[in-house]
């Protein structure tokens, strides 16, 4: 949910933005209760641990090595020449 906030807040309250920024809240800024701009958090990488991908992974599909190979090849030119 994005909520209002005036640049006044913004100013005087951006310690308490900057935590919600972290917990991924989006805010547009408004001057004379029209907006100006929007703050959002930016997307960040984030560490997942090999224990968890594999319980994420643990239910999926085998996949089909030759076949994937295959799908690969019919869609990716692999030529070796150097193109001109």
């Amino acid at each position: 949910m994005t909520e209002q906030i005036s640049q006044r807040e913004l100013r005087n309250d951006s310690g308490r933005i900057m935590r919600e920024l972290d917990q991924g809240h989006t805010f547009v800024v408004t001057r004379n209760h029209q907006p100006i701009g929007e703050l959002r958090p930016l997307r960040r990488n984030r560490f997942v641990d090999a224990d968890t991908i594999q319980e994420i992974f643990r239910t999926a599909p085998e996949i089909d090595r030759q076949r994937m190979r295959e799908d690969l090849d019919r869609l990716v030119n692999q030529d070796p020449e150097p193109r001109g």
